[in-house]
């Protein structure tokens, strides 16, 4: 059973930063490549970052500069450094397998608020 956990999320000023962290279980980590998401009130769920096995990073244009996505394969985590958050910024972000062509591995999400 594939389980992935997130953590980390808070309340935040603008201009902070914040690291989330996601813990998988059930799969095999080394070679999966994972996703961060992030979902606003009102707006669909969109990819924020992703993650190959061999460590290849991705990055949405409304973060690139400011986040930044890492795994630690020994731990089955995958993690995301958000620097310069903006009020933009605040949503729901979720931690997910990034499979193609295949049914994917959600977590629960946490909450990411930004103030002004």
């Amino acid at each position: 059973q594939v389980q992935l956990v997130e953590s980390g999320g808070g309340f935040v000023q603008a201009g902070g930063s914040l690291t989330l962290s996601c813990t998988a279980s059930g799969l095999l980590f080394k070679s999966t490549p994972m996703a961060w998401y992030r979902q606003a009130p009102g707006n669909q769920r969109d990819l924020v970052a992703s993650i190959t096995g061999a460590s290849t990073t991705k990055y949405e244009d409304p973060v690139k500069g400011r986040f930044a996505i890492s795994r630690d394969n020994a731990k089955n985590t995958v993690s995301l450094l958000m620097n310069s958050l903006k009020p933009e910024d605040t949503a729901v972000y979720y931690c997910s397998t990034h499979y193609y062509g295949r049914e994917n591995y959600w977590g629960q999400g946490t909450q990411v608020t930004v103030s002004s």
